[in-house]
């Protein structure tokens, strides 16, 4: 079995589809505008300003790739660490940062943990922590448009820990039984947590885990940016056009820590970081730009300070707007307020005007 500071690259398959080389340059903006907010995210949490954040470093490549390849009406189904999808997808800056404060400006109404977001208008699901969720909502949601006739895709992020739940399991089955138009995306960045990706299953690959259910396996290279989109968008045209589903392993690697209650230093090396870090996609995908003559280094500083400059700008409102009205906790609930809801409300409100209660 290969070791978890080495890709498969003898399996990795990169896809059929072509590739809007014209488009490189956005993808890689989008990229560097991920990598440029994980980074100030890691700052916000340990400087108090955010309670929580899951980075991404070193999967922005596996997951832009991904969500150009995917069309608008198509439905997202993230784990916790979509943030280069959600940028891609099109939602804006303040509004995430809204998210991860828990403001007014808040879509969720501070309900949901940091970084657990979701825009019913960009049909990105709200993620939730419980690993493997999202795997049968997505499916679910690909059977009522394959009954309605809606020739979209759904598509489940998730991480190489994910295929060890009771969600992907059952999931892949009634996809592969229902032929649902679902695409699996499973980004093996070969740490469940502290638990390599070796102890937790003897399958050569992840993506071979989708024959026991019928549903083809395709094994790519994370760090490419065009190869991801090449399988997302065969996957999305099988989908589509009534193929069924298919399940998607992307080789990559957390640069990071999982999560900001997590520190990588006591299950890993540092010569397999370093290792990982010459594959580091933003210099592989800048390599290529810088090579081709499509980017010069003094384009590529100003990609860079322009994704700061818009951070910056996005978290200054964020942290102007004001805290969430505590009299929102009684919407959301039912469509119309009983009259013994609209009596509590009073009641609360009541309160908080004489100062019993305090916001």
């Amino acid at each position: 079995m290969a070791d978890a500071a080495s890709p498969r690259g003898s399996s990795t398959t990169r896809g059929t589809r072509a590739f809007p080389e014209d488009r490189l340059v956005d993808f890689y903006r989008t990229m560097v505008l991920a990598r440029s907010m994980d980074e100030r995210c890691l700052t916000l949490q340990r400087q108090g300003r955010i309670g929580f954040y899951v980075p991404l470093q070193g999967q922005e490549a596996a997951q832009t790739g991904a969500a150009y390849a995917l069309a608008a009406e198509d439905w997202v189904f993230p784990a916790y660490r979509e943030l280069a999808v959600a940028l891609a997808r099109g939602v804006p800056l303040q509004r995430l940062f809204d998210q991860f404060i828990g403001n007014a400006g808040d879509d969720l109404r501070g309900r949901q943990m940091p970084n657990h977001y979701g825009y019913r208008e960009f049909n990105f699901v709200t993620a939730s922590s419980p690993v493997g969720t999202q795997i049968s909502q997505a499916v679910g949601a690909g059977m009522a448009a394959q009954r309605r006739g809606d020739k979209i895709a759904t598509i489940a992020f998730f991480g190489d820990g994910t295929t060890s739940s009771n969600d992907f399991h059952a999931g892949l089955n009634f996809a592969g039984v229902f032929n649902t138009p679902t695409i699996f995306f499973c980004q093996n960045n070969q740490w469940a947590i502290s638990l390599p990706r070796e102890r937790q299953t003897r399958s050569e690959t992840l993506a071979a885990k989708g024959t026991a259910y019928g549903i083809p396996g395709v094994v790519v290279d994370g760090t490419d940016v065009r190869a991801v989109y090449q399988a997302v968008a065969e996957a999305r045209r099988r989908a589509v056009g009534g193929k069924g589903p298919t399940l998607i392993e992307a080789q990559v690697y957390r640069l990071g820590p999982h999560s900001t209650s997590d520190d990588p230093r006591r299950y890993r090396t540092d010569a397999e970081l370093a290792e990982w870090k010459e594959k580091d996609p933003l210099a592989l995908t800048k390599h290529q730009l810088l090579a081709s003559g499509t980017l010069t280094g003094e384009a590529d500083e100003t990609i860079w300070s322009q994704a700061k400059e818009q951070i910056n700008g996005a978290l200054a409102a964020a942290e102007a707007t004001p805290p969430v009205d505590p009299l929102t906790m009684f919407e959301d609930v039912l469509g119309q307020p009983t009259a013994r809801i609209q009596e509590e409300r009073a009641e609360f409100e009541a309160m908080l005007r004489a100062g019993v209660l305090k916001q």
